[in-house]
């Protein structure tokens, strides 16, 4: 008896399935006769994003040299960030801006600031204060306006990129000790919001 139920017992248990696995289907791949139209479809993809990302670092370059937006420029550069952002390069915007955008950008600033010397360093860092809070900072904002639900939202990345980028560079602690006279109202706004970090609807969060 013992001998005539052991050979049955995998037979039963390949019928039942008990311990076999089924076969993954690859359901998204293309097959083999769509792979030519695949592939130029992502190239013409990869070609507009880059084409879309292009005109945003333009703009974005020019508006840190001290230049504006021409008439109707916003729109175009808001609907490319909108189709950059259904593409593959959707979530590196904002990681992009940051590091390379913002830092070329800045770079000019810490330029223009580090060919004063002494006192007159102050001057011209309230200066260069005002044109980014009141000039950059809300063209950045308007431009990468489609960009949301980020942790960090743009205004904010900006203002830690002026700090780390500018202020920490040109040493504002001896700046400070040099000037001899009342600091300038500009450069006193400047460290306050700094310090608080604050955008619009949000508590205050420290940028230092």
């Amino acid at each position: 008896m013992t001998r005539g139920f052991a050979p049955s017992l995998p037979v039963e248990l390949h019928k039942m399935g008990s311990f076999r696995r089924p076969r993954p289907r690859f359901m998204s791949s293309p097959v083999l006769s769509d792979l030519p139209r695949f592939q130029a479809a992502r190239q013409a993809l990869q070609l507009s994003s880059n084409s879309a990302w292009n005109s945003v670092q333009t703009a974005v370059i020019n508006v840190f040299k001290g230049g504006g937006l021409q008439s109707n420029e916003l729109y175009v550069l808001n609907e490319s960030i909108r189709r950059l952002l259904k593409s593959e390069l959707g979530s590196f915007i904002t990681d992009y801006f940051q590091n390379q955008l913002l830092a070329k950008g800045l770079l000019f600033v810490e330029e223009k600031i580090k060919l004063c010397e002494g006192e007159n360093r102050i001057e011209v860092l309230a200066e260069v204060w005002d044109h980014f809070f009141t000039e950059t900072l809300p063209t950045l904002q308007a431009i990468f306006y489609p960009v949301q639900g980020q942790e960090l939202t743009i205004r904010q990345i900006s203002l830690l990129g002026f700090r780390d980028l500018v202020l920490l560079k040109v040493r504002l602690g001896d700046l400070l000790l040099l000037a001899q006279s009342q600091l300038p109202s500009s450069i006193v706004q400047m460290l306050l919001i700094l310090q608080r970090g604050a955008t619009p609807g949000s508590g205050p969060k420290s940028l230092f």
